[in-house]
């Protein structure tokens, strides 16, 4: 039988392992999953989906109103009308308790309002996903990404903003995660790294205007408190529990589109 790479400290172990002799993740094979997606030639590889997805969604988001793409709103450049923003699951105070989208709370996560917007908070993904993914596992990655990017529009939309879409909330939960994690490592000078980040970004939400900034701070929150959680598990970084996690954030965000889809095409 093959072996294959675990996937939170990518040693060779066997795919039916109960759990990894090197790191102690309990079914690295995921019951198979892992083997049938090796024969399949695929590797999840969160940084890159959460990027891509939010590409996708950028695109569909200027096709949807192709008059506005080159009219400038302020620093926006390429940037989706706030009908079509609305169309794909913008989120904010309105959606929320106006129309009772409650799922764009998840849309909104994988939206952006221009060029500078989705190429800055990718960059973070980029930045923040592998190291995080590496310190906690690629499906703690999915989970608190997708938890603090939820908080951060529900703190959002409670504080009256009317209309809202980005992934910072999710990158805030991001960098919390860091900290989490080199607290509890007692490692000083990577905690004070990512703080130092996380307070450069909260600055620039200050000084820029447009900026998102209850969604930061939920975001950083939602993550803090996740991962957190996760810690408190012990040594076993990835289970069962979280690939189910995993799985249901996966399920919530193609129901959400799926729902949003609905409420645009039907008007239901």
């Amino acid at each position: 039988m093959p072996a294959i790479l675990c996937p939170s400290c990518q040693k060779l172990i066997s795919p039916d392992a109960p759990r990894c002799p090197h790191c102690g993740q309990i079914r690295p094979g995921m019951f198979g999953l892992t083997t049938w997606m090796k024969k399949l030639g695929l590797q999840v590889d969160f940084p890159q989906l959460i990027t891509l997805v939010c590409v996708v969604m950028y695109v569909i988001a200027l096709l949807l109103d192709p008059g506005a793409i080159f009219q400038f709103r302020g620093m926006n450049f390429l940037a989706p009308s706030s009908d079509a923003s609305f169309k794909v699951g913008m989120t904010g105070s309105y959606p929320v308790f106006g129309f009772g989208r409650w799922w764009t709370l998840v849309t909104a996560i994988y939206l952006h309002g221009g060029l500078l917007h989705i190429g800055f908070n990718m960059m973070w993904v980029r930045q923040l996903g592998p190291v995080v993914e590496d310190l906690y596992g690629p499906m703690r990655l999915f989970v608190i990404f997708t938890v603090s990017g939820v908080t951060g529009f529900i703190a959002s939309a409670y504080m009256g903003a009317g209309f809202t879409l980005g992934a910072s909330g999710g990158i805030f939960g991001l960098l919390a995660a860091a900290i989490v994690y080199g607290r509890r490592a007692g490692s000083s000078m990577f905690t004070q790294q990512f703080l130092k980040w996380a307070a450069i970004l909260f600055i620039f939400g200050l000084v820029f205007p447009g900026v998102d900034n209850w969604a930061h701070g939920g975001g950083f929150i939602g993550g803090y408190a996740t991962s957190w959680l996760f810690l408190r598990q012990g040594e076993s970084r990835e289970g069962i529990g979280t690939y189910a996690l995993a799985g249901a954030c996966g399920l919530l965000t193609v129901f959400a589109f799926l729902r949003q889809a609905l409420a645009t095409i039907l008007g239901v």
